[in-house]
């Protein structure tokens, strides 16, 4: 009894580490996805605009793999989100299949850049997407109420929308909302809550189809992408709540306000990373001088 007793006492204490671990690994997700989540519902986003900059911060994943699992998470939190608009009658279905039709090709082309591309010029290029759409939505006040008349240019510049808008989602990660909603408001002349129900159900199979090519090239995770989806799904409804409560001059403030905050912290680990890269690399030319000498 005593060896047995010795042989389980152990077993028990090596569970507390165990679960520290795995505590340690799962609330970043959860967290990352219960705010991405409640942005997307309000804002008609995906939330990877959000949940990128996130999983860098908290789950300390790099460009490439945070915009993947964000990708991976954005599919369940967008449904749930469309759902809200759609029982609202705040959904332009036509429009969103037609933006679907060129985000379902752009997605994998922004996947392959994704590959392909370095980091350094990914990043910048996400920060700097995030300036533009931050200044955007601060200083150009959406409506509420309008309608979209489609004939043959709306029909094109949807395709077109949605093909930009695939790019995006799979280059960065991002449901492409971003871009769609401050287009859809100021070009195709849509109403806030009603570009925002459309661009959450345009976005899902953009997300589908980006995350297939992840998936494929092995670089997800989408265990940890369905955690951070299932926390956003759970929360995206409040989000659309709040989006008809909140009057949205007052919203896009908020969401301008709030990228600019990303872009800064971004822009700092930006210059950081790049300064880190270029001391490794005088360390390795430094290290391999005496070698050359011989």
């Amino acid at each position: 009894m005593r060896s047995l007793t010795r042989r389980v006492y152990p077993r028990r204490a090596d569970r507390q580490p165990r679960i520290g671990r795995v505590a340690r690994v799962i609330l970043p997700l959860l967290a990352t996805g219960l705010v991405g989540g409640l942005l997307s519902g309000m804002f008609g986003v995906g939330g990877g605009i959000v949940m990128v900059p996130m999983l860098m911060w908290w789950a300390r994943m790099d460009q490439r793999r945070a915009s993947a699992t964000s990708l991976v998470a954005i599919v369940p939190s967008a449904v749930v989100g469309a759902v809200g608009y759609g029982i609202n009658g705040q959904i332009d279905y036509f429009a969103a299949a037609l933006i679907a039709v060129g985000a379902v090709v752009g997605a994998p082309i922004g996947a392959w850049l994704l590959r392909t591309l370095p980091l350094g010029w990914l990043r910048w290029m996400f920060i700097a997407g995030l300036l533009i759409i931050a200044l955007r939505l601060i200083l150009v006040a959406p409506e509420r109420g309008g309608s979209l008349e489609l004939d043959v240019l709306p029909i094109i510049g949807l395709v077109v929308l949605g093909f930009v808008m695939g790019i995006a989602s799979g280059m960065f990660g991002i449901g492409g909302g971003v871009i769609a909603v401050p287009v859809l408001i100021a070009l195709f002349g849509m109403g806030d809550l009603v570009a925002k129900g459309t661009s959450l159900l345009a976005m899902i199979p953009t997300a589908l189809s980006g995350t297939v090519a992840n998936v494929r090239a092995g670089m997800v995770d989408v265990r940890q992408g369905l955690i951070v989806g299932i926390a956003a799904a759970c929360a995206s409804l409040g989000g659309v709540a709040l989006a008809f409560l909140v009057p949205p001059q007052v919203a896009g403030v908020l969401f301008g306000i709030l990228l600019l905050a990303v872009v800064a912290q971004l822009s700092v680990r930006a210059v950081r990373a790049q300064r880190a890269a270029r001391a490794s690399a005088r360390e390795d030319a430094a290290a391999d001088a005496p070698s050359d000498r011989g």
